[in-house]
């Protein structure tokens, strides 16, 4: 049976996911915006939180755990690289680690670059990847740590996963992502698609997170850096997809 997945709102755009596996009740949260939100979601469905899965130390990821944890006997789990920066780890974690969900496990990848010590927790049985602030919604994250050349490395490593993979990011910023997309890959059909999609969303207050990574795929300049129609519009026919990326990003950070 595969992971039932509840997507929380927290804050004014951030997103909290639980995940619970029905056979052995087990519940996982991944990242705690605030506690609030969460506990009413565990509250309605008459569930018992066994772990909290931190992706990395922005206050707006981690600042509820503290009040879950009053409330639920659940243990943490974070990057073991970035445990001088979270709340006291049950649990540190590196790439290649797993964390178990009933018969299903993940694995956990070191995804740096929007922080060092970012990871992302990827179920592929369920085709669930928990990305935060590396890959979002027709986006990623700003560089306030690693280098381009991090960040585009931890990109790749999400190409392993099927398009019918759901990408949980942990930002609703897809309108203002797709946006800027428009301005560097221009006659993308798909992404035109995207841009209606997202406005309706929006404008009707539905989320637009998660997505699938056969979405990101297509529309997703970050993740095109080798894109002939990009590579035109940037002028930067010969250089690496690492570079290109980089230049995306920086244009993205003054849009």
């Amino acid at each position: 049976m595969p992971i039932e997945l509840v997507t929380i709102p927290c804050l004014s755009d951030n997103y909290a996911y639980l995940c619970h596996d029905a056979e052995t009740k087990q519940t996982l949260l991944i990242d705690a915006p605030e506690a609030k939100p969460i506990l009413a979601a565990l509250d309605r469905r008459d569930w018992d939180l066994n772990e909290i899965f931190l992706t990395h130390h922005h206050d707006d990821h981690i600042a509820g755990v503290a009040e879950i944890l009053r409330n639920h006997d659940a243990k943490v789990t974070g990057a073991a690289a970035d445990r001088d920066r979270l709340p006291n780890l049950d649990r540190a974690v590196k790439e290649g680690d797993t964390v178990s969900l009933g018969a299903e496990s993940g694995t956990v990848w070191d995804v740096s670059g929007h922080t060092v010590g970012h990871i992302a927790l990827y179920f592929e049985a369920s085709k669930l990847v928990f990305t935060a602030d590396s890959l979002m919604a027709c986006g990623c994250g700003r560089l306030f740590e690693g280098t381009a050349e991090q960040m585009w490395a931890s990109l790749c490593k999400y190409a392993q996963c099927p398009d019918e993979t759901l990408v949980c990011s942990g930002h609703e910023y897809t309108l203002s992502n797709v946006k800027f997309a428009a301005s560097v890959d221009p006659d993308n059909a798909s992404l035109q698609r995207r841009i209606s999609d997202t406005a309706a969303a929006r404008a009707s207050k539905q989320p637009t997170v998660p997505s699938t990574m056969g979405l990101e795929r297509a529309t997703n300049p970050f993740l095109r850096p080798n894109s002939p129609e990009i590579r035109t519009i940037l002028g930067m026919q010969t250089q690496t997809d690492a570079e290109v990326f980089a230049e995306i990003r920086r244009r993205k950070d003054n849009f």
